[in-house]
C-alpha cells in the first residue's frame, strides 16, 4: 500500500514538473516580438521629379506633336512662325543668313515671334563655337568682334579665359532668345592638318576633357543648352559635308582617347550629344555613326548617357551618298536618335510619321524621345513644372 502511494505521489510530481516546463516554454514562445518599423519611401531626386513631369507633358501631346518635337529644323527663310504654328516643331537652328544685317532688337523680336507661334516652347539653336564657326558674332551689330577659338582663348588666359568667354557667349545668346549653342567641340585633334583641328581644343584627350568640363559646367550654370559633338570622335577624318568619311581606327583608340572628353561632358551635366556621319569601322562598318544602332548603344550603355541624342544635318552629302533613295530620317530614328537636324523638315517629318503609323517605328520609341526633348526644355527653364 505504501509503495503504491509513493508511486502515485512520484507520478503526480513528474506530471507537475512537466506541466511547469511546458508553461515556461509557452511563455517564452509567446514573448511579443519588436514591432516592425516601416521605412519611409525615399524622396525622389530633382532629376526624377523633372523626368516624371516631362513624361506627363509628353503624354498630353498627340502622336503628330511628339514626332514634330524630334526635329531641330534649319530655320526656313520665310514663314518660319507659320510652320511651327502648324507642326509644333521641337526647335529651330539658325545660321549666319538669319543674322545678316540684323540688330539685337530685330533678332530678338523674330525669335520671340517663333516662340509665340509655338504650342510647346522651342529650342532655338546656333553654332557659335568661336573661331572658324561663328554665326552670331560674324555680324558686327551683334558683337564688335568675332568670338575667338578655344585654342586662342586658352593661349590668352587658360581655362579661366575659357570660362569667361563661355559666360559672355551664353549671355549674348540668351539676350537674343537663343537657348542652345551647338558646342563644345569634343573631338581630340593635335595635328594641324586634320579637318577638325581648327575647331578643336588642339590638345590630347585629357586636356580636351578639362576644356569640355569647364565649358559644360558654365553652360549648365547659365541654363544654356549645350551639344557635345561629334560623337564618337572625329579624329583625322575628312569633311562629311562633302562626302562619306571612313574611320579605320581601332576601338581601343576611342576608349582610351576619343571617348574621354564626351565622358567629361556627360559627367558635368551635358544635355545633348550630336553624332557624326563618319563610318566608324570598328563599331559599324556598314552605316554612318548617325544611322548606326551600335554607335547609339555604346553612347547609352558604355558612356551612360540618357539625354538627347541628335544627328548632324541629314542633308549633308555623307548621308545622301549613303542612303540613296531611303529616307534618312526614318533610318536615324531607328538607330536611336531623339532629334534630327533637318533642312528638309516636311518631307522627313511625314516619312517618320508614316513609319510610326505602319509599325516600322514603335509609338513607345517616339514617346521616349519626346520625353527626353521635353526634359531638356525643362532643364533650360523653357517649360515650367512643379519641382
Amino acid at each position: 500500500m505504501k509503495k503504491r502511494m509513493l508511486a502515485l505521489l512520484l507520478g503526480l510530481l513528474c506530471t507537475g514538473l512537466s506541466a511547469c516546463g511546458s508553461t515556461d516554454t509557452a511563455a517564452k514562445d509567446e514573448t511579443p516580438s519588436a514591432p516592425t518599423v516601416e521605412q519611409p519611401e525615399p524622396e525622389p531626386t530633382p532629376e526624377e521629379v523633372r523626368r516624371t513631369a516631362a513624361e506627363q507633358y509628353a503624354d498630353d501631346l498627340t502622336l503628330e506633336e511628339q514626332v514634330a518635337q524630334m526635329f531641330f529644323v534649319r530655320c526656313p527663310e520665310t514663314d518660319a512662325a507659320a510652320l511651327t504654328a502648324q507642326y509644333d516643331i521641337g526647335g529651330y537652328l539658325l545660321f549666319a543668313r538669319d543674322f545678316d544685317g540684323q540688330t539685337k532688337e530685330s533678332v530678338a523680336n523674330t525669335i520671340a515671334a517663333y516662340q509665340n507661334a509655338a504650342k510647346t516652347p522651342m529650342l532655338i539653336g546656333v553654332d557659335e563655337e568661336g573661331g572658324t564657326v561663328v554665326r552670331v558674332s560674324s555680324n558686327p551689330n551683334l558683337r564688335g568682334t568675332k568670338f575667338q577659338s578655344p585654342q586662342a582663348l586658352y593661349s590668352e588666359g587658360g581655362l579661366d579665359r575659357i570660362t569667361s568667354d563661355t559666360a559672355e557667349k551664353d549671355a549674348l545668346l540668351r539676350d537674343l532668345g537663343i537657348n542652345v549653342n551647338f558646342a563644345p567641340v569634343c573631338d581630340v585633334s593635335t595635328d594641324p592638318s586634320d579637318f577638325i583641328y581648327a575647331r578643336s581644343f588642339g590638345m590630347d584627350a585629357e586636356q580636351t576633357g578639362e576644356y569640355v568640363r569647364t565649358v559644360v559646367t558654365q553652360m549648365v550654370s547659365d541654363k544654356t543648352g549645350m551639344v557635345l559633338k561629334h560623337f564618337p570622335g572625329y579624329g583625322n577624318n575628312a569633311d562629311t559635308h562633302t562626302g562619306i568619311a571612313i574611320d579605320e581606327r581601332p576601338m581601343d583608340t576611342f576608349r582610351q582617347s576619343d571617348f574621354l572628353p564626351f565622358q567629361a561632358g556627360i559627367a558635368s551635366g551635358a544635355q545633348s550629344v550630336l553624332v557624326s556621319h563618319n563610318v566608324v569601322n570598328c563599331m559599324d562598318a556598314d552605316r554612318p555613326a548617325s544611322l548606326s544602332a551600335e554607335v547609339h548603344r555604346i553612347l547609352r550603355e558604355e558612356l551612360g548617357f540618357d539625354g538627347v541624342i541628335l544627328t548632324d544635318d541629314l542633308i549633308m552629302d555623307a548621308i545622301r551618298d549613303y542612303t540613296g533613295g531611303e529616307n534618312a530620317a526614318v533610318l536615324a530614328v531607328q538607330a536611336g536618335n531623339d532629334m534630327l537636324t533637318s533642312s528638309d523638315f516636311v518631307t522627313q517629318y511625314n516619312a517618320v510619321l508614316a513609319a510610326v503609323q505602319d509599325g516600322t517605328i514603335s509609338k513607345s520609341q517616339i514617346h521616349a524621345s519626346a520625353v527626353r526633348v521635353i526634359d531638356w526644355k525643362m532643364q533650360l527653364g523653357l517649360i515650367s513644372y512643379d519641382a
